[in-house]
C-alpha cells in the first residue's frame, strides 16, 4: 500500500508538501485526468447514450458507435467520438471494450485529419482511452505516436495539450520513448512551456520529464531550448509552475553536459542550481523517510 507522509521543505523561498514515495513525478499528477467533459452534450447527441448507461447495454452500442468512426459523414464521426467519450466519463469499464472494439485505429485516422475538430476530437478520444493501463501498449502498437507528434505541431491549442498528455502516457512504456523522441516531439513540447494556458505547461513539463528519464534524451531536450521557459517559470511564483518546471531542471542538472548548457543558454547562478540540487536531495530524503515510515 502507497505510504504517505506529510512534511514541508523549502525551496527558493516556497514551500512544498505531500510528495508520494512511488511516483517521482507526484509534482505532475493533476496532468492524468479524464477530459470528456470538453465535448459538448446536446440532447439529441446524448440520448442514446444516457439510455444506453441506465439499462446496462454499452455492449451493444459500443460497435455501433466505433463502426461510425468509419462513416463518409463529419457529423456522424464527430457524434460517434463525442458519444463513446461520454460513454467513458459515466462508465469508465468502457475504456478496455473500445479499445477491443477496434476504435485505437478509426481514431488514429482522426488525428490525422484535416479538419481541426476532428483531430482534436481523436487526441481526447486517445488521450483518455490511454489513461487505462491496459490500452497504452494498443494504442503505440497502431502507430498512434507519429499522429499525436503531428498533432502537437498543428493542431488547436487544446488538441497540442492533449496530445502532450497522451504521449505522456505512452511514454511509460520504455520503447515508446525512443520513438516519441525521433518523432520529433521535443521542440513542439518545449514551445507548449511556453502557453499562456497553465494546463498546456502541465501536460508539456510532464511528457518532457517523463522523456528526460532516458539519459541521451536531457541534452536533446537543453537543445531544444527548454531553459528560457523553465528558468521563467521558476521564477513566478504566482504561474502554478515553480515546482513542477524546479523537479524538469532537477533531472536535466543530472547530465554532465546538460549543465553546462543550463548555465550558459539558461543563465541560472551556480547559487540556482544549488537551490536545485538540495530541492532533490530534499526530496530524496522524504521518499527515504516515507519508506522506511512506512515499514514501521
Amino acid at each position: 500500500m502507497e505510504t504517505e507522509i506529510q512534511s514541508n521543505y523549502t525551496y527558493m523561498g516556497r514551500s512544498f508538501s505531500d510528495l508520494s514515495i512511488n511516483d517521482d513525478s507526484s509534482a505532475f499528477s493533476d496532468c492524468n485526468i479524464d477530459r470528456s467533459g470538453e465535448f459538448p452534450t446536446a440532447s439529441s447527441q446524448s440520448r442514446r447514450l444516457l439510455l444506453a448507461c441506465a439499462i446496462d447495454n454499452s455492449d451493444e452500442l459500443i460497435p455501433q458507435l466505433v463502426s461510425d468512426l468509419d462513416s463518409s459523414s463529419i457529423d456522424a464521426i464527430k457524434q460517434a467520438t463525442m458519444e463513446l467519450r461520454l460513454l467513458v466519463k459515466n462508465k469508465p469499464e468502457s475504456k478496455i471494450k473500445i479499445a477491443r472494439a477496434g476504435a485505437i485505429k478509426p481514431l488514429n485516422s482522426l488525428i490525422s485529419s484535416t479538419d481541426p475538430q476532428l483531430l482534436e476530437y481523436g487526441v481526447t478520444a486517445i488521450l483518455n482511452l490511454s489513461l487505462c493501463d491496459e490500452n497504452k501498449q494498443l494504442i503505440a502498437a497502431f502507430g498512434a505516436i507519429k499522429p499525436l507528434v503531428r498533432a502537437l505541431k498543428v493542431g488547436t491549442p487544446v488538441a497540442k495539450e492533449n496530445a502532450a498528455c497522451a504521449l505522456l502516457r505512452l511514454s511509460q512504456i520504455k520503447e515508446s520513448k525512443v520513438e516519441i523522441v525521433q518523432s520529433g516531439a521535443i521542440p513542439p513540447l518545449v514551445s507548449l512551456l511556453e502557453n499562456r494556458n497553465l494546463r498546456g505547461k502541465k501536460d508539456a513539463s510532464t511528457a518532457l520529464y517523463s522523456i528526460c528519464s532516458v539519459k541521451e534524451n536531457k541534452f536533446r531536450v537543453v537543445q531544444a531550448g527548454i531553459m528560457k521557459p523553465l528558468v521563467e517559470l521558476m521564477a513566478d511564483f504566482s504561474s502554478n509552475m515553480v515546482d513542477k518546471s524546479a523537479f524538469v531542471v532537477s533531472v536535466l542538472a543530472s547530465a554532465a553536459k546538460a549543465r553546462v548548457t543550463l548555465v550558459e543558454e539558461g543563465r541560472i547562478p551556480i547559487l540556482v542550481l544549488v537551490e536545485i540540487v538540495e530541492f532533490r536531495f530534499r526530496y530524496l530524503g522524504l521518499q527515504f523517510v516515507s519508506l522506511i515510515w512506512g515499514k514501521n
